[in-house]
């Protein structure tokens, strides 16, 4: 763990899941008698690590669980092998489980509208909660980059907000006039007193806080976009969710694909690119709706036309 906090600088939260992912691997191989105690990283065969992926299977581990953990195998046998503590990887070989392709869930302009005005009080956690949705709306942040906000990484006169992502990678992303309204307002009614969090880096002044000053966990921020946009047609959603919704309607509006790769802190385009289906998506539900020849008996569904 030391390897990854250090050089790779991962954050506590990927560092809580490795740690967790490779005791289960432990635990699970010697359970099972997948392997012979105590377990040598070494003696673990390709076999073993395929019955590690069947055991989650029959225990109901969704697709994506199953290929996060067998990457957290995979990566840790990697730096056994730069190490010279193993002589191959047994996981190298191992093919990731096939994930069910679904296009990520996205808010209407006037859905991104309507969340926004709902926590509409004067208090001090209602004009938070205000700024916190405006800001992941305004910028495409991740909840942890969010949360990672200090007072000096905006900068109100310019439109900028510094974030760092994975990696601790830092970005210049643009902030909208009323996401900095919106944290003016919250920072008028409720000012960062002289209580800075403690870092390696110093003291730190943390945007967005908890009514005892602290700065908010990535759970908090889940719960209060979840409580605010239970109302939404389609129920509930996740601070992701205001990513997706970000990225793709800049798309709709005509953005640079690039610019937004830049934006979203993707490290790959095609990661970008998906943004370019649920756009399509949408496309074809309005012409649906919309065209005369879309109706009643002809239907458009990915550039050619069924009968109904």
């Amino acid at each position: 763990m030391t390897f990854l906090r250090v050089e790779r600088s991962a954050s506590p939260e990927t560092l809580r899941g490795y740690t967790s992912d490779l005791r289960q691997f432990r635990s699970c191989l010697l359970s099972n008698r997948l392997a012979e105690p105590p377990v040598d990283a070494a003696s673990v065969s390709s076999e073993a690590i395929r019955g590690y992926l069947q055991w989650l299977d029959r225990r109901g581990e969704k697709r994506s669980s199953l290929a996060r953990k067998l990457a957290s195998v995979r990566s840790f046998y990697r730096f056994l092998l730069r190490e010279g503590l193993v002589a191959r990887n047994p996981a190298e070989d191992i093919r990731t489980p096939k994930q069910p392709k679904h296009l990520p869930r996205v808010l209407t302009k006037e859905e991104a509208d309507a969340l926004m005005t709902i926590p509409n009080g004067k208090t001090a956690g209602s004009l938070r909660d205000r700024a916190l949705l405006e800001t992941l709306y305004s910028t495409g942040a991740r909840v942890s980059e969010l949360v990672a906000l200090d007072l000096d990484d905006v900068r109100q006169s310019d439109g900028i907000v510094r974030l760092q992502g994975k990696g601790r990678k830092e970005r210049m992303v643009p902030i909208g006039d009323v996401a900095i309204r919106a944290i003016g307002e919250y920072l008028n009614r409720h000012p960062i007193g002289p209580r800075p969090v403690r870092s390696p880096k110093g003291s730190r002044l943390p945007l967005f806080r908890n009514s005892r000053g602290g700065r908010l966990t990535t759970r908090s921020v889940a719960r209060i976009v979840a409580r605010h946009s239970s109302g939404l047609t389609g129920g509930s959603i996740s601070p992701h969710t205001l990513r997706h919704s970000f990225a793709t309607h800049l798309l709709d509006e005509g953005a640079d694909l690039r610019a937004i790769q830049e934006m979203l802190g993707h490290a790959s385009l095609g990661t970008t690119q998906k943004y370019t289906h649920v756009a399509m998506d949408q496309l074809l539900a309005v012409y649906d709706k919309a065209h005369p020849r879309s109706g009643p008996g002809v239907q458009v569904r990915r550039g050619r036309s069924t009968k109904r």
